[in-house]
């Protein structure tokens, strides 16, 4: 993508809009995804599961993520990793953006 050619904020790269989830998808590559996402205050995506490993990254604000029914409360710069075939879950605090960061295992 041309915008990311240079050193970029990446909170600039999306918008929140109000009661939404907006996603932005930043690299797609067949070894794995990076999607940049906004949620508005109260957004949630619900209980889940990826066949294949995720890190999540929050870039602003709080989420309370679930995995495997366990809470865990992130705020922006910290990271936590949802384990394949694991159910989670996840739901903004505030106002939040989170790069998502899935990688396919080597065939």
């Amino acid at each position: 993508m041309s915008d990311l050619a240079a050193p970029t904020a990446l909170a600039t790269l999306i918008d929140y809009q109000p009661a939404a989830i907006v996603s932005r998808v930043l690299l797609k590559q067949k070894t794995g995804n990076v999607t940049l996402f906004a949620f508005d205050a109260g957004q949630e995506l619900s209980e889940h599961t990826a066949p294949f490993d995720a890190l999540v990254q929050l870039v602003d604000g709080a989420a309370v993520i679930h995995i495997d029914r366990q809470p865990h409360s992130v705020t922006a710069g910290q990271i936590l990793l949802l384990p394949a075939g694991i159910p989670h879950a996840v739901k903004a605090v505030s106002q939040m953006k989170m790069l998502l960061t899935m990688i396919r295992p080597a065939t």
